[in-house]
């Protein structure tokens, strides 16, 4: 089969503790048809030493001050000519076989636009803390209960990620659940039971440290899809949502390896 070319973006700032590891996990692939980008905020430590001694395996990078995150991705994906788009965050890793699974699975259901695997919950020095088996998407679910998709196991085609107009660059901690909520609008949402990524658990991530953000944006993105909604009500499908979560989980599952 010929192997579609996988665009992946990674932005980083100041993680020169993690990056060469995530840039390995990608390199180490072996796969032929990557094409591999890095948008670094200016970094002020190892991480521009780190990046040039792989310089040669990447397709472009570049090191400049930015608006953040979401800034960064942009303009990785703005110059990325992939089939397949992705972005690994600097800090978390891919699964050995990844891309190649990724690629098999775009051959064989040729409708699919975007799949999403599981992943494990990691520390900062690679131990796993917890597999996490997931189940399929459910729109409901994810809006009321909270954005259960993998964001480093999550492939989508560019066509796709054009079509949305891609990531909302006002977004600073939920531009991944913006993303998906717009794609599960025109496609359907796919899952593949494998650890297809390592997602790293330590007390300066920036997911840990902005959870109040995190919030005020997600509520922001449900009031798009339901405007106001009356307070008890929306406390009721929360309480629904979880609900179906868990007994989906049970059911499949995932609650055991």
């Amino acid at each position: 089969m010929t192997l579609p070319k996988i665009s992946i973006v990674t932005p980083s700032y100041n993680q020169g503790n993690y990056l060469e590891r995530t840039i390995l996990s990608i390199l180490n692939q072996s796969y032929p048809n990557l094409e591999y980008i890095i948008i670094d905020g200016g970094s002020t430590d190892n991480s521009i030493d780190i990046i040039r001694r792989h310089e040669k395996q990447l397709a472009y990078w570049i090191s400049e001050p930015d608006c953040g995150q979401s800034d960064a991705l942009i303009k990785g994906f703005k110059d990325a000519t992939g089939d397949i788009f992705c972005w690994l965050c600097s800090d978390d890793l891919l699964m050995p076989g990844t891309l190649h699974s990724v690629a098999n699975f775009f051959h064989h259901m040729t409708d699919a636009q975007f799949v999403y695997g599981d992943t494990f919950w990691i520390d900062d020095h690679d131990a796993i803390i917890q597999r996490r088996k997931e189940t399929g998407f459910s729109r409901f679910i994810c809006l009321y209960e909270h954005n259960f998709i993998p964001q480093p196991s999550a492939f989508w085609k560019r066509g796709l990620y054009e079509e949305v107009g891609g990531l909302n660059p006002n977004l600073n901690m939920t531009m991944d659940f913006d993303l998906w909520i717009r794609f599960s609008e025109i496609t359907k949402v796919h899952h593949v039971r494998q650890y297809w990524s390592c997602m790293r658990l330590y007390p300066e991530q920036k997911t840990q440290r902005l959870k109040e953000t995190a919030i005020t944006e997600g509520c922001l993105i449900r009031q798009r899809y339901y405007g106001n909604e009356p307070s008890w009500s929306e406390n009721v499908k929360r309480l629904l949502a979880k609900g179906l979560r868990w007994s989906w989980k049970f059911a499949t599952g995932c609650y055991w390896t």
